[in-house]
C-alpha cells in the first residue's frame, strides 16, 4: 500500500462536529451512547484541565508519531512531530473560514488522534450520530459473540461523512473490537481490537489497537492533570 493510501485510510477515522467538547445529548439510561460514554469516564470529563499523549501508528512499513498537549478548556492543543524540537500551537477547533494550510493539516490529525483515544466520549459529543443495538453478534476478530452497536454519521458534514462504526461491547460494557466502514459501506474498511485498558483519572482508556494486517495503533506518555489538581496523573498499572 502506498504511503499516502495508508494515510488516507488513517486520516478516514475522523469525524467531528464543529462544536466543542462540553454539548451532550439528552441523558437516557438505556440507551447505549450514554452507557458507553459513562463506562469510558465521561461523566469526569469537566473536571479535566489538560490531556497529553503520544499517537504511534504502524501500517507495514509506514509509521507515524505525534505528541499532542490538549487543553479543553481553552481549545488550545500542542503539538510535537518525530523528532521535531519546535512545538506548535492552535486552536481546536480552527476558526471559521481558516485558510492556514499547515493549521488544518494539524487540526486534522489531532481530530484523528484524540478521536481513537477518546472515541467512547464521542458518541455523546457528536449528537447527530444515529446509534443502533443490534444486540448478541460474532466477534470480527476474536471467537465468540459480543454486543454490537452500531454507529452512523451523517451524510454530509465532518471530516468523512456517512462513516459507520461497529462497535463489539464486553459484558463488562468495554469495547472488545470495532469495524470502521467509510461512507457507510457495508464491508469493513479496517477493524481492530481495542487492548489494554488502563484507568486514567476518571476516563478509562484503551492504550492498544491490533489489525489483522499487521496494522498497529497504539499510545504512550499519557497523562492528564485535573482542574483542582497538582500534577500529573498516569495510568494505572
Amino acid at each position: 500500500m502506498k504511503n499516502h493510501t495508508i494515510l488516507a485510510v488513517m486520516f478516514a477515522l475522523i469525524w467531528i462536529a464543529s462544536t466543542g467538547c462540553s454539548a451532550q445529548a439528552p441523558r437516557s439510561e438505556d440507551d447505549p451512547r450514554h452507557q458507553i460514554a459513562r463506562h469510558y469516564g465521561i461523566d469526569g470529563f469537566d473536571r479535566i484541565e489538560a490531556i497529553r499523549f503520544t499517537f504511534n501508528a504502524r501500517v507495514g512499513a509506514k509509521q507515524v508519531r505525534r505528541a499532542w498537549l490538549w487543553k479543553p478548556g481553552t481549545g488550545e492543543v500542542t503539538h510535537w512531530s518525530g523528532s521535531q524540537s519546535t512545538a506548535e500551537t492552535f486552536t481546536h477547533p480552527l476558526p471559521a473560514g481558516t485558510i492556514d494550510a499547515r493549521a488544518r493539516t494539524l487540526d486534522a490529525q489531532f481530530v484523528n488522534d484524540r478521536y481513537w483515544l477518546l472515541f467512547p466520549l464521542h458518541l455523546v459529543w457528536d449528537q447527530t450520530t444515529i446509534i443502533e443495538d443490534h444486540g448478541q453478534a460474532q466477534r470480527p476478530l476474536g471467537a465468540g459473540q459480543a454486543r454490537r452497536i452500531e454507529v452512523r454519521y451523517p451524510s454530509s458534514g465532518g471530516y468523512t461523512p456517512g462513516d459507520a462504526y461497529d462497535l463489539f461491547i464486553e459484558p463488562d460494557g468495554r469495547i472488545a473490537e470495532w469495524v470502521y466502514r467509510r461512507g457507510g459501506v457495508s464491508q469493513p474498511t479496517r477493524m481492530s481490537s481495542w487492548e489494554d485498558h488502563r484507568r486514567l483519572g476518571p476516563l478509562l482508556i484503551a492504550l492498544d489497537h491490533h489489525g489483522p494486517d499487521g496494522f498497529r495503533i497504539w499510545f504512550s506518555e499519557v497523562a492528564l492533570k485535573h482542574v483542582d489538581g497538582d500534577g500529573w496523573i498516569y495510568p494505572e498499572v
